[in-house]
C-alpha cells in the first residue's frame, strides 16, 4: 500500500480532494495541519502569532517526518511544506506526490472569506499569493510524481483524474 501525498498552494483543494481520494482508495486520510492542531491544542493562526512562521515550520517538519512513516495513507499537506528540503525529501521518498496546481485567481476566489490563513491577513492577499507561487511552484514541481490542474474543476472530477493516473502509475 503506497502513500499518496497531496501538495500545492492554499486553496488548491488538498483537504477536500484528499478526503474523497482516501475514501476512493479505502485509505485513512490525514491532514498535516489538523494533526499539528490536534497535538498542540492550538490552531494554526495562533501558532503563527505566538511562534512565528519559523516555529510553525519546526512543528510541521516533525509532523511530516512522523506521518510519512505510516503505510497506505492519503496526506494533505500545508502549502508551505515544500519550503524545507527535509520535507521535500521525506515526501518524495515515502509515497506518490501529487501536485494539485491552481491559479492565483482561483486561490483568491477559494480563500477570500477564510480567516484561518495567517499569510493572507494582509491588505494585498493577491500580491502575497503571487509571491508564494513564484517561490513554491518550482519546489512543488521538483518532487511531484503527478501534476493535476484543479482550476474550474470540481473535487470529484479531480479525484477521478487522480485515480486514472494512479491506475497507470501502479500498473
Amino acid at each position: 500500500m503506497r502513500n499518496v501525498f497531496l501538495i500545492g498552494p492554499m486553496g488548491a483543494g488538498k483537504s477536500t480532494i484528499g478526503r474523497l481520494l482516501a475514501k476512493e482508495l479505502r485509505y485513512p486520510f490525514k491532514d498535516s495541519d489538523r494533526e499539528i492542531e490536534a497535538r498542540t491544542g492550538a490552531d494554526i493562526p495562533w501558532i503563527f502569532d505566538v511562534e512565528g512562521e519559523a516555529g510553525f515550520r519546526e512543528r510541521e517538519e516533525a509532523m511530516i517526518t512522523e506521518l510519512v512513516q505510516e503505510q497506505g495513507i492519503v496526506l494533505a499537506t500545508g502549502g508551505g511544506v515544500v519550503m524545507r528540503e527535509a520535507n521535500r525529501r521525506a515526501l518524495a521518498n515515502n509515497g506518490l506526490v501529487v501536485y494539485l496546481r491552481t491559479s492565483v485567481d482561483q486561490q483568491l476566489q477559494r480563500t477570500s472569506k477564510d480567516r484561518q490563513r495567517p499569510l493572507l491577513q494582509t491588505p494585498d492577499p493577491e500580491a502575497v499569493l503571487r509571491d508564494l507561487m513564484a517561490r513554491r511552484d518550482p519546489l512543488y514541481r521538483e518532487i511531484a510524481h503527478l501534476i493535476i490542474d484543479t482550476d474550474q474543476r470540481g473535487p470529484r472530477v479531480v479525484v477521478n483524474t487522480i485515480m486514472a493516473q494512479l491506475d497507470e502509475e501502479l500498473s
